[in-house]
């Protein structure tokens, strides 16, 4: 936990979370198969204890205590498992039609949960718990994404009044704003791989509930991208 820190941050990111899940389970819900939909609730159950587990280990001080580790103990017990996990999906056919089956504009308004989760680290910056680089006054620009997704699910899917090549665009380019983000975090946070934020180093992530931002909420958005570029390419194809 970060000392001194207003509750009202560590709330707002809790809910940020929860919500993350829930529309995440809300678009296994209108999958176009019976099969998927069956599996929401299992997945529901999945990733609520992988939450549980992400809060103990934070909550112990797992990834906050030995910094010099290496790799860092975050990346290990709660990156590297949901990077295995998106490729093991894309890597398998039983996972590709998971991966197939789930709703594109409902996979695009997944994208609106990044506006808060800026505004909060905004108010960890404050609060001297990040660097200014992860912010929108910073290098993080990753907010954009979170606004535009609304209008490209609205007009894009819903009214069909965008093609199919500038979503893929779109999604090109916000999976890249994602990936500046996470670079810079990685980067910046205490650990034998830190370059840069050494006088405001992104201690946030390291403690509870934020750890759930790289563990939980980045792996959702970016396996929402993934999927999405997929889909996208293959109907450009079809």
């Amino acid at each position: 936990m970060i000392n001194n820190l207003p509750t009202f941050i560590s709330l707002t990111f809790g809910l940020t979370t929860i919500a993350t899940l829930l529309l995440f389970i809300w678009i296994i819900r209108n999958s176009n198969s019976e099969t998927t939909r069956k599996k929401s609730t299992p997945i529901l159950i999945g990733l609520t204890i992988w939450l549980v587990i992400q809060t103990i280990l934070t909550l112990k001080n797992i990834y906050s205590t030995d910094t010099n580790s290496f790799p860092p103990k975050i990346m290990l017990f709660g990156i590297l498992p949901t990077i295995l996990t998106i490729i093991l999906l894309f890597a398998t056919q039983k996972g590709r039609q998971f991966i197939d089956s789930l709703p594109l504009k409902n996979l695009t308004y997944l994208n609106i949960v990044r506006i808060p989760v800026e505004i909060v680290l905004f108010w960890l910056f404050l609060n001297k718990a990040v660097p200014e680089l992860m912010t929108f006054e910073g290098r993080n620009f990753d907010i954009i994404a979170g606004i535009t997704a609304p209008f490209i699910a609205y007009f894009g899917l819903t009214k069909t009044k965008l093609s199919r090549q500038t979503i893929l665009i779109w999604n090109l380019i916000c999976l890249g704003l994602l990936i500046n983000i996470v670079v810079n975090a990685l980067f910046s946070a205490p650990s034998p791989i830190q370059k840069f934020a050494f006088e405001q180093p992104n201690i946030a992530i390291l403690n509870f509930p934020f750890s759930w931002l790289p563990t939980f909420i980045v792996p959702i958005v970016l396996f929402g991208h993934l999927t999405s570029i997929r889909q996208l390419i293959k109907q450009k194809k079809n």
